[in-house]
């Protein structure tokens, strides 16, 4: 359904807007507070939404896939990021890797994720990521997008569908970033920290 984007409700984030530069360059400038144990650390950001999809589903799976390249992969089998078409027919997925998390941002009472750290948000990935990929495929269509340093660099490209529903974020951090090389422990503490999520962990 087709409906003015100024009438969205606002839940995780801004609907207003697609990207917030300030915000971005912000979290470029301080990697150090915003991924402290480096890359295993935005791993453990973007599992963390798939650990919401799995909460509001009743159960899901992720697969984490450490690449030779110093990439990731992570793929989700939930309902994949909210996408909608606005009064004008155009298609506006929710801002999740060019805005703040209005959830976690400028909050006192911060989130911890598995590593003890506080959660911030998938934008955190996006800019401290020399580029990413952002695939996601809903009942209403699929799509994927990439950006760099979080700034998206070209527009929603629509896929053919498969006849899955997710969310696929491929990443390649920024090389000052420690690399992802998580101990056996930190692995399998995934699993008692989400309780509705599987995870897998392997190197592609």
């Amino acid at each position: 359904m087709e409906t003015s984007r100024a009438s969205w409700r606002n839940t995780t984030h801004d609907w207003a807007g697609s990207v917030d530069l300030g915000h971005l360059a912000g979290i470029r400038r301080d990697p150090e507070a915003f991924a402290p144990g480096g890359v295993w650390h935005l791993v453990l950001e973007v599992v963390a939404y798939a650990a919401d999809e799995a909460e509001c589903g009743g159960g899901g799976r992720c697969d984490v896939v450490l690449r030779p390249d110093g990439s990731v992969s992570v793929t989700d089998d939930g309902r994949g990021t909210d996408t909608r078409f606005d009064e004008h027919g155009q298609v506006v997925r929710k801002p999740v890797m060019a805005t703040k998390d209005l959830r976690f941002f400028d909050l006192p009472e911060a989130v911890t994720l598995p590593d003890g750290h506080p959660r911030r948000g998938m934008s955190v990935v996006a800019a401290l990521s020399e580029r990413l990929a952002h695939t996601n495929r809903r009942g209403n269509g699929s799509w994927t997008q990439r950006y760099e340093h979080g700034v998206p660099v070209s527009d929603l490209e629509r896929l053919a569908d498969d006849g899955t529903t997710g969310t696929a974020v491929h990443f390649r951090p920024s090389a000052h970033l420690r690399p992802a090389d998580p101990l056996p422990g930190e692995i399998a503490l995934l699993a008692t920290a989400w309780p509705h999520l599987s995870v897998e962990v392997t190197r592609g």
